[in-house]
């Protein structure tokens, strides 16, 4: 346990840094697990819709260090490559 007044301080930042930082990753969890969802139903424009307000959030986390920029980028790139799949499905049962 720490011993010194710096040391009990900085016990206590490192806590409310920890509970702060898993508050933003659950936001990010919630918002990605948003996108697959509207993925996972077959709902076109709520995916894309959806995709548009995860980007910023993903970004922002990179910003502020929760996670890696690679895990954000590899994130975006599938969850964009999932609903471009999608749209490709829509316009080939269009023209069929």
């Amino acid at each position: 346990m720490a011993n010194t007044k710096q040391a009990k301080k900085r016990v206590r930042q490192a806590e409310k840094h920890r509970q702060h930082n898993a508050s933003m990753r659950s936001m990010l969890r919630t918002y990605i697990k948003k996108v697959a969802a509207a993925i996972s139903s077959g709902d076109q424009q709520v995916a894309l819709t959806s995709l548009q307000e995860a980007t910023p959030v993903i970004d922002r986390m990179v910003n502020k260090g929760i996670i890696h920029k690679n895990k954000a980028a590899r994130h975006k790139s599938r969850l964009t490559a999932h609903v471009k799949k999608m749209a490709e499905k829509a316009e080939t049962k269009a023209s069929s």
